[in-house]
């Protein structure tokens, strides 16, 4: 779906979306080099909701983008520095880019101080409770004795989740009646242990992991939802279509004269 944005005192049309990208060795074609990636699925998903995806590569500075951005989607991918939260690193501790961690908790503090709409997803729901004071289990197979949450090597595998009646996630799902639980894509080896400031848990693993918070002062304040599953690879398009149209809403509004 094509989208014309035009200016009149303010962004108006598509909002624009800044999504956390990150740098990796890649190949294509005969080419082998380092490189800004990030799963298409996610860019797909905002377009689809009706947003403009911008990549935001971890760089100094990045955090500045966010002046002309509507949203910030805190991507998932590798392990956030233990030292951020106080602990030491465990030996299953993988994929630290300490250029990702600094550019995503700039980015986090930049959209929170200009009330941009916030969703975070599996890392990026981590980042969000550690910028907040909480902590993170290092390996959950070691916390809930199995691999559940990442089941299939290289691909995501599904477990199920309960969502709290009443939350904003629930509404947004559709799921505030009876029908609570329901299966999510998975991979993470990592958790949510204590909760970070002003946060409350929205849904659970059977196990009682943590996979969905949100602010405690619920559907108040500007938008920030985090899920520790994928829901870029579901079916269920509620959570980006729900971000997108709080994203739009701030675009709507004039700039100031």
């Amino acid at each position: 779906m094509a989208v014309k944005a035009e200016w009149a005192g303010g962004r108006v049309g598509a909002p624009l979306i800044g999504i956390s990208a990150y740098c990796e060795q890649a190949r294509w074609g005969v080419w082998d080099q380092p490189a800004i990636v990030l799963p298409r699925r996610y860019a797909d998903r905002v377009a689809a909701a009706g947003g403009i995806p911008v990549l935001l590569p971890p760089v100094p500075g990045i955090e500045e983008a966010l002046g002309r951005l509507d949203g910030l989607l805190l991507s998932g991918g590798g392990d956030i520095d233990p030292a951020r939260y106080g602990a030491d690193p465990a030996p299953q501790l993988t994929s630290v880019r300490e250029e990702r961690d600094t550019a995503e908790f700039a980015l986090l503090t930049a959209a929170e101080e200009r009330h941009l709409p916030v969703l975070g997803i599996c890392r990026g729901m981590q980042v969000i409770n550690v910028a907040r004071g909480g902590t993170l289990h290092q390996h959950l197979p070691d916390v809930v004795g199995n691999a559940s949450h990442a089941p299939v090597s290289g691909a995501f595998g599904s477990h199920p989740v309960r969502v709290e009646t009443g939350s904003r996630l629930s509404q947004i799902l559709g799921r505030d009646g009876a029908d609570l639980s329901f299966a999510t894509p998975t991979h993470h080896h990592q958790g949510v242990d204590k909760l970070g400031s002003g946060l409350i848990a929205t849904a659970w693993a059977e196990d009682g992991t943590i996979e969905a918070f949100e602010p405690d002062q619920g559907g108040d304040g500007p938008f920030l939802v985090a899920v520790q599953w994928h829901p870029e690879a579901g079916d269920d398009p509620s959570l980006f279509r729900a971000f997108v149209a709080a994203a739009g809403d701030r675009a709507s509004v004039p700039a100031p004269a």
